[in-house]
């Protein structure tokens, strides 16, 4: 009889622990990406989806990446920040714009004119992240990446050769400082998101949007327009932020090693690679306008004078806007500015 018992404990004791983790078994992990951009789009297909397969590699396969792609999971792309930190998905790529206002430091990096060059304003978006937007805006999600795109264009259906041609045009723009800014410039702006522009120009219901160069090709946009405004010069007209964030509660349940194999492969290098990725995807999408015979405005350094004395106003603005929020936006700017600098050294 005692020996029935013992063996009957004996064996429920044996069930239950192999139901506990053993020692040294290695975690294993599937993480679901969402985004909103087309697969093909150089952001998916060049930038994340190989980070995914180093952060596979450099994990022995232990963290594994599930890709969806154009909001194959649902939602509009200003859903993703809280799709990530309500976890909905583990990990989420968006525009920073796309949610007007709910990160107000990042949108230093946006103001007019701001940007030098996106690899070095990349990295200066990262570090301040580090520094300080990680703990105040961004403390609900664990950022994975921050950067910006090359240099803004104006694409529209009627040429603009210079800010008189702004009147009377109405542009998309990707953030509410870029929509400021067309409307400081003289014409009337959208805001929308990227899949809902090709729409919205076959319909009349913008005459132009403001893209980098890299992602028309992704929307086939120069068949719906065909005059397309640069500005030359070190300073460009725009860009946007991006950001690369992961649901805290999936950060958190990462083993040590996990998160930091996951880190090594993101944080600044990973922010300085999507800009200089961003960056070399704008030649050959241009090169799609200029095989089309589009026409390409390419505004000396004197005329970009007067757009930025125009844009002015919405420095001015935002920094007004942030000292109300009790955050001193004159010292992002110079911070913004110094850091850009010292990453173009």
């Amino acid at each position: 009889m005692m020996t029935r018992r013992f063996l009957g404990a004996f064996a429920l004791i044996a069930t239950a622990a192999a139901t506990l983790p053993q020692a040294g078994t290695a975690q294993e992990v599937t993480l679901r990406l969402h985004q909103f951009l087309p697969p093909q789009a150089p952001v998916p297909e060049q930038i994340l989806k190989p980070w995914a397969a180093r952060v596979r590699d450099a994990t022995d396969g232990r963290i594994e990446i599930r890709h969806f792609d154009a909001m194959a999971l649902g939602g509009r792309p200003a859903d993703l920040i809280d799709q990530a930190r309500d976890g909905v998905v583990d990990l989420a790529m968006t525009l920073v714009g796309y949610t007007p206002g709910r990160f107000p430091r990042t949108e230093v990096f946006e103001l007019p004119f701001m940007m030098t060059g996106p690899e070095a304003t990349s990295l200066a978006f990262w570090d301040m992240v580090e520094e300080e937007f990680q703990d105040t805006e961004y403390a609900d999600v664990k950022v994975l990446g921050a950067w910006v795109h090359g240099p803004g264009v104006i694409h529209s259906a009627d040429p603009i050769a210079g800010l008189d041609d702004m009147a009377g045009k109405t542009l998309r723009g990707p953030t509410r400082l870029t929509n400021e800014l067309i409307e400081k410039l003289g014409a009337t702006a959208v805001g929308m998101p990227l899949p809902a522009i090709p729409e919205a120009l076959s319909k009349g219901v913008i005459t132009g949007t403001a893209l980098p160069w890299e992602v028309t090709a992704s929307i086939r946009l120069t068949e719906l327009v065909d005059n397309h405004t640069e500005f030359g010069g070190d300073e460009a007209l725009y860009t946007a932020a991006f950001v690369l964030v992961m649901n805290r509660d999936a950060w958190d349940a990462l083993a040590p090693d996990l998160q930091e194999a996951l880190m090594a492969q993101s944080g600044a290098g990973l922010s300085g690679e999507a800009a200089r990725i961003m960056l070399a995807s704008d030649a050959p999408a241009r090169e799609i306008a200029v095989a089309a015979g589009n026409t390409i405005v390419t505004l000396p350094p004197e005329d970009v004078a007067a757009w930025k004395e125009a844009a002015e106003p919405v420095i001015d603005r935002w920094i007004a806007e942030m000292d109300g929020k009790g955050i001193d936006g004159q010292a992002l700017v110079d911070e913004a500015r110094s850091r850009i600098a010292a990453h173009s050294e």
